[in-house]
């Protein structure tokens, strides 16, 4: 994205920008939030931190999803996302689609709804696309 070369960063801020009227980013930590926030920002558009407990300042609302090695939570804020929000799912790396499944429940739970999940890379022979099924996925390189 925006680290590969300009022209790919506004070919996707392009063709997310034509989908969605209204959209929020959200990204998890920590990497997420270095691809999602320059597109926030040329969007004119929010970006929705998801962390791991305690560390939002705010009152949190949170996720519990299952590794492959055993638990983990995501929280964000409770006001963060509201009723028809549309939602972009942005992070660095999709491997086997369980935080990404675990953040679009959440998301969705808020009442938003995932319009899509864009990651610079993904491990596709983890097969992340399958958790993903019926999911709008875009990734820039597949390993």
């Amino acid at each position: 994205m925006l680290f590969i070369s300009h022209m790919h960063y506004n070919m996707h801020l392009e063709k997310w920008a034509d989908s969605c009227v209204k959209i929020t980013h959200v990204a998890p930590e920590a990497r997420g939030f270095i691809f999602a926030a320059p597109l926030a920002y040329e969007m004119g558009k929010a970006l929705v931190p998801v962390r791991k407990p305690g560390k939002l300042p705010y009152k949190t609302k949170e996720i519990e999803y299952e590794l492959e090695y055993g638990k983990a939570t995501l929280q964000m804020h409770v006001d963060a996302i509201s009723n028809g929000d549309k939602v972009l799912i942005v992070d660095d790396i999709l491997a086997t689609g369980g935080t990404m499944e675990a953040i679009a429940r959440i998301i969705e739970d808020s009442g938003g709804e995932v319009v899509g999940i864009l990651c610079l890379a993904e491990l596709g022979f983890l097969e992340p696309r399958k958790r993903l099924s019926g999911r709008r996925v875009e990734t820039l390189i597949t390993y």
